[in-house]
């Protein structure tokens, strides 16, 4: 019998009789992170990484069921061994390994495999089959060094307060927003959305310090906002209350902005390819580091990238599941989060 299994309601292991990242309520959940596809409300129990419990905790109350476990501590379900390595996607990701009578087998959840200066660095898991994600699999998809993104958001951003408009970067409240927050390099203040303030403040809990920001609320006048930097999740990307900024430009951070009729599908002023997710080489380098016998690819590009597996003679099958992509990412945060964005600005 396997060591896992693609069940209707998510990843299982019967012999530790415990899902991971179910997409429906079970009564033992472990989970690789905390944004709103991988972690769910309404699981009786939830193991997850130390750093991940203030998300579960900001963003579904979870406070008395919930269980952490540190990198690379170790602990025995039902005979399975059971423990978690840096996934580098967001803070407090991690892979799932398992081991049972000799099998391995790690459930990779979301991951990237440059540093990004504030989640822990992925790590490569030697293993018998590794779960990948292939959110960006495809060739075309090769992302710049993350420094050389960076100046270029900074420029953009100083041009833009030299010809008198409104900075508005629009990023993941989890995760991307605070990557902004950590990376950019300019002086100017930074002005954030009630759900990036709330994620930074568990951020702060979960003892990670990141520059100061304000929250945006109707007492900041339009003007101070244009002095500074405006950082707001996807569902304000096209919204009233952007427009009715002063003279406002909208740069979208995104993976998919690596493409370049990804400006134009958003509507954007700019784009910047930044993701949290591999890209085509990071993925390949990910898999081979692992050195599995086979290799279980989810949401993506799903069929091209098993089959490059397969002509490069790594044993590969394409699986499904309700994992999203980013782009599918953004609608399941937008509707995790932003009930009546406008009106709590």
């Amino acid at each position: 019998m396997p060591l896992i299994q693609f069940t209707n309601k998510g990843i299982y292991c019967k012999q530790g009789d415990f899902y991971i990242d179910p997409w429906r309520p079970v009564d033992k959940a472990v989970i690789t992170h905390g944004h709103a596809d991988h972690a769910k409300w309404g699981n009786k129990s939830y193991l997850c990484h130390t750093l991940t419990k203030p998300i579960l905790e900001e963003r579904y109350g979870l406070y008395d069921n919930v269980e952490t476990l540190t990198y690379n501590q170790q602990i025995d379900i039902n005979g399975v061994k059971l423990s978690m390595f840096p996934a580098g996607h967001v803070i407090g990701s991690a892979q799932i390994r398992l081991e049972y009578k000799g099998e391995i087998v790690v459930v990779s959840g979301d991951y990237k495999t440059e540093y990004d200066g504030i989640s822990t660095a992925f790590e490569p898991v030697k293993c018998h089959t590794f779960v990948s994600e292939s959110t960006f699999g495809l060739p075309i998809y090769k992302w710049q060094p993350q420094q050389f993104i960076f100046e270029n958001i900074d420029s953009w951003i100083a041009d833009n307060h030299t010809k008198n408009k409104t900075s508005v970067l629009v990023a993941y409240s989890l995760g991307k927003a605070q990557r902004l927050i950590q990376n950019l390099k300019s002086d100017y203040p930074i002005f954030v959305h009630r759900t990036i303030a709330a994620l930074n403040e568990a951020f702060k809990r979960a003892g990670v310090e990141l520059p100061s920001t304000t929250q945006i609320n109707p007492e900041i006048k339009k003007d101070e906002l244009q002095k500074g930097i405006v950082i707001v999740p996807p569902a304000l990307a096209d919204s009233k209350w952007i427009k009715s900024l002063t003279n406002p430009a909208v740069g979208i951070c995104s993976g998919w902005m690596a493409v370049r009729a990804g400006r134009r599908w958003r509507s954007a002023d700019a784009g910047f390819a930044l993701s949290d997710h591999a890209d085509w080489p990071g993925l390949l380098n990910a898999i081979k580091a692992t050195e599995a016998e086979k290799v279980m690819v989810t949401h993506g590009s799903t069929a091209i990238f098993s089959r490059y597996l397969n002509e490069i003679g790594i044993e590969a099958e394409e699986v499904k599941t309700q994992y999203g992509d980013e782009e599918a990412e953004e609608k399941i945060e937008a509707s995790a989060e932003e009930k009546t964005t406008e009106k709590q600005i």
